[in-house]
């Protein structure tokens, strides 16, 4: 069991700690940067949204070595009523909704319900999971991709895709790593964040609502997309792992388990020059 250990909202971060413990940094308006308290956590999630109407109402989710999920933050959707959830393998947080992966391929979904995002019931053989504002995307364990929700930008279209390795997703757009280091995205292509075509030996991927990011197999990082606020700033990051993409800021984890970050810090999102030993528990 295993899963991000960095993540990224509207107005806050999250770091996951070798001992399991969480660090936040953030707003906390609402209440998602209130994390003191959590332990023995392997993974953690970020609600995002990608509009200022919202700003002050996001969620935190962490998952714990025994299958159990925590939330904190806005529950205006009943998005952080996870606390009965058991078994569970992998969560993802999207705007006012959470996801949870449980160890028989099936998916768990708390939040709201009109875009569609949280039908996820039927859904089988899922690995991996990745949720944007209004959609919700699942990998298979044959690499190929499922989404639901909002699909106004065609960032649903992912019935094509084959041989993918991870998901991420974005406010209008999805993106798919490939087994082979090449990077796939569909979308809304306006803002340049489907601009992937040309990036290889990507390891890992993000999504912010208007930004695409990736790690090379050598430690460096790439991203395109929106720039607006320098979240996509990050052509000097070295020795990179892993990363997280909020609305306008990025986050990197180093390979000794420090933090970099770039992008908007309005409300000190991207104070994170203390962090250290952020990584998986041991």
């Amino acid at each position: 069991m295993s899963g991000p250990v960095v993540a990224a909202g509207r107005r806050h971060s999250l770091g996951l700690r070798a001992d399991g413990a969480v660090v936040a940094a953030g707003a906390g308006t609402s209440g998602e940067c209130r994390v003191e308290g959590w332990t023995r956590m392997v993974a953690v999630a970020a609600g995002n949204v990608h509009t200022a109407r919202n700003t002050g109402r996001s969620h935190s989710v962490g998952l714990r070595a025994d299958g159990t999920v925590s939330a904190t933050g806005w529950n205006g959707d009943g998005q952080c009523d996870v606390g009965s959830w058991r078994g569970v393998t992998l969560v993802a947080a999207g705007w006012r909704r959470t996801l949870g992966l449980l160890g028989d391929g099936t998916v768990l979904a708390a939040g709201r319900l009109h875009e569609g995002a949280c039908d996820v019931s039927g859904w089988r053989e899922i690995v991996g999971l990745a949720c944007g504002d209004w959609h919700s995307v699942g990998l298979r364990a044959d690499g190929t991709a499922v989404a639901v929700g909002n699909d106004r930008r065609g960032q649903c279209a992912v019935h094509g895709w084959r041989d993918v390795a991870a998901v991420a997703a974005g406010y209008l757009h999805t993106v798919g790593l490939a087994g082979d280091g090449r990077v796939l995205a569909v979308g809304d292509r306006s803002t340049g964040a489907c601009d992937v075509d040309a990036w290889r030996d990507v390891v890992a991927v993000a999504a912010g609502s208007y930004h695409t990011v990736g790690v090379t197999a050598a430690g460096r990082v790439v991203a395109v997309g929106s720039n607006d606020f320098g979240q996509c700033d990050v052509a000097d990051w070295r020795r990179i792992v892993a990363v997280a993409a909020g609305s306008t800021h990025t986050l990197g984890v180093r390979a000794d388990g420090t933090v970099v970050a770039t992008g908007a810090n309005e409300s000190h999102q991207c104070d994170v020059a203390g962090w250290d030993t952020i990584g998986p528990p041991a």
